[in-house]
């Protein structure tokens, strides 16, 4: 079974540990590939839906691993038990979904060895409330993957985060992520260039809010292209 290169990066952040649990799994594939290959000695694939489910659990006996993969159906970490899992994935789903996972089950998240944070859509939400709440971050990293570029985040809870934070474009960006040696991090700062400048082609400038709409995304991209060129 082949990870595609967005699964295998996040299989990178995972520690070695007892078990693992992937929320959202879909096919289970994150779950086969760390008990395979040594990660953990036990993994559950959890899933909203019962097509996934369904999937993972096929896969899961396709590879012989019934015994050392629970599947399981139910939304975000209910499906978990406190210290059940040391590890959690969530990845796939957009940032503010991930945060409003991680805040209904807080208890299961406060007994948690690391979470390893995926969003598919808006990463700046999700940095914004893992900065200001009680985490700390132990890696961010991005990666380019069939078109499109994913944020990964690599967090535990603590009382008291680790976080001296340098508020790039509103949570954009931020130290962890530039300094992370990620080979994408170059071409996602192009990206966001450009995806800026488009932007301001379509703002226009006649009334009071169009200025300043069209202002703050000339920041933006003045700011992005001051982080590129330290590169």
């Amino acid at each position: 079974m082949e990870l595609s290169k967005r699964l295998k990066e996040i299989t990178f952040f995972i520690d070695k540990c007892n078990v693992i649990a992937d929320i959202g799994t879909d096919h289970g594939y994150v779950p086969i590939y760390s008990v395979k290959s040594g990660l953990c000695l036990k993994a559950i694939a959890s899933d909203i839906n019962k097509g996934p489910v369904d999937k993972a659990r096929m896969n899961v006996k396709r590879e012989g691993l019934e015994k050392v993969i629970s599947c399981r159906k139910g939304p975000g970490l209910s499906t978990l038990e406190v210290n059940e899992a040391e590890i959690v994935i969530i990845a796939g789903m957009g940032g503010n979904l991930i945060r409003d996972i991680i805040v209904e089950d807080i208890a299961v998240v406060k007994e948690l060895k690391s979470l390893i944070l995926q969003p598919a859509q808006n990463p700046e939400i999700l940095r914004r409330f893992l900065y200001s709440h009680s985490f700390s971050i132990l890696g961010e990293t991005v990666v380019h993957d069939e078109g499109k570029f994913y944020e990964i985040f690599k967090v535990s809870y603590k009382e008291k985060n680790n976080i001296r934070y340098q508020e790039y474009m509103d949570y954009e960006l931020s130290d962890n992520l530039i300094k992370s040696g990620s080979p994408d991090i170059k071409p996602y700062l192009e990206f966001k260039i450009s995806s800026y400048k488009r932007i301001l082609n379509y703002i226009g400038e006649g009334t009071e809010t169009a200025l300043a709409r069209r202002q703050e995304v000339i920041n933006k991209i003045s700011l992005l292209t001051e982080v590129l060129n330290w590169g």
